[in-house]
């Protein structure tokens, strides 16, 4: 990647629907360029096993997080499965200021709130190769039950509805493929990607069905 003084810091927020592959894919991104920063949400979910507070999330109270909100720390917010997430402005705003791209792995919800408070920031989607190898990939998770999967492929489905709000379009078919795109939008290229590009509009058409 290039260096800080050749590609000024930049936000980059990232979506996908539920099964998509967004978080492989950051993760694979920042292990290539540890000096990228990965914004870390508040959420008033309950941690997960393998979770971190502070790494992963910060796990905080619903009204030590309306708290937040109300008092304008959130550059976004929303609620996702019965539990709110939400991304602290001043976390943002200092490591942009340390001259580091900066992360927001956030749904289409907050990158709407994202866009209208820092429209600067390049927004970017990620796509699952087909609607049955996002069935399949939730599914093979085998973490959830039979209702829980019906509810996140019906969410993931309208997801995806969303993707022509964004600047740009992974398909993530090929993992490593995956990976070099997103790292070329990182330094400034990638063209193909971006949502006006109508042999890529037409790939998100076939997808959607």
């Amino acid at each position: 990647m290039k260096s800080q003084s050749e590609n000024p810091a930049r936000l980059f927020v990232i979506a996908a629907p539920s099964g998509a592959g967004k978080t492989t894919l950051v993760k694979a991104l920042v292990k290539r360029n540890p000096e990228l920063r990965f914004s870390v949400s508040y959420t008033t979910r309950k941690p997960r096993e393998t979770e971190v507070p502070g790494r992963d999330y910060f796990f905080v109270s619903e009204p030590e997080f309306l708290r937040l909100r109300d008092a304008g720390e959130m550059l976004e917010s929303a609620m996702v499965f019965d539990n709110r997430y939400g991304t602290s402005r001043s976390q943002v705003e200092r490591l942009l200021g340390e001259g580091h791209h900066v992360i927001l792995e956030i749904d289409w919800q907050g990158a709407r709130q994202v866009r209208e408070s820092m429209p600067e920031s390049a927004d970017i989607f990620i796509l699952p190769p087909s609607a049955a190898e996002l069935e399949r990939r939730l599914r093979g998770r085998r973490t959830d039950s039979e209702e829980v999967i019906n509810r996140r492929l019906r969410d993931a489905l309208s997801d995806m509805s969303h993707w022509s709000e964004f600047d740009f379009v992974i398909i993530n078919d090929d993992l490593e493929t995956a990976i070099d795109e997103l790292e070329s939008i990182f330094e400034g290229g990638r063209d193909t990607n971006r949502t006006s590009n109508p042999q890529l509009r037409g790939r998100v058409s076939a997808i959607l069905g």
